[in-house]
């Protein structure tokens, strides 16, 4: 059963992306630290990895995960680097509640995502390419062929014109990039 969201609730939802060692669960950490007290809501991933890092995730099984799909548990599901990943369907019940919902998604399912919530806002987080390599070669979650894939992949996203799209440099200090964030979820929130 899905919940309905009205157009207006839908503006409240905050789609975030961009490459792996970008540094969104941390920009994402930093924010939510920030706005607990503003009806700010940041909702967690399902992941089929085990825990670890700092990333707000609740680790399934394969198994787990299908069961929970066949039920429609997930408001969105992706694939990706062998995994699979999920935003539960409560964010449907938190926007028609009021709240100003942040995800961390995935670029190359934001036309799907758009689909469903098409008045969505969409930032995509960035970093410098040495920035990038960096970060996941200390995050140690993967091989050095890994990473390197990761860093060759190049995942390709089209924002239709009608959307709402912020882009974020987080190549230096967290506190710059960390500000820029929450100025943006604030924007949302306060329409």
């Amino acid at each position: 059963m899905t919940i309905p969201t009205t157009p207006l609730a839908a503006t409240r939802l905050i789609y975030v992306m961009g490459p792996s060692g970008a540094g969104k669960d941390t920009l994402l950490g930093y924010a939510r630290a920030r706005l607990a007290s503003e009806g700010v809501v940041f909702a967690h991933r399902y992941i089929t990895r085990e825990d670890g890092g700092p990333e707000n995730h609740i680790a399934l099984t394969d198994a787990e995960f299908e069961s929970r799909s066949k039920r429609g548990l997930f408001a969105l599901q992706w694939r990706s680097h062998a995994l699979r990943y999920g935003i539960g369907v409560e964010i449907d019940q938190w926007l028609a509640l009021g709240c100003t919902v942040v995800l961390n998604g995935s670029r190359a399912y934001v036309a799907e995502a758009l689909a469903r919530y098409p008045r969505m806002t969409l930032v995509h987080v960035e970093a410098a390419p040495h920035v990038l390599a960096a970060r996941l070669a200390s995050r140690a979650r993967e091989t050095p062929e890994q990473v390197a894939a990761r860093l060759a992949r190049r995942a390709p996203f089209d924002v239709p014109e009608s959307a709402s799209l912020t882009r974020i440099d987080n190549s230096g200090r967290l506190d710059e990039a960390g500000a820029a964030f929450v100025r943006a979820v604030q924007r949302v929130a306060l329409d």
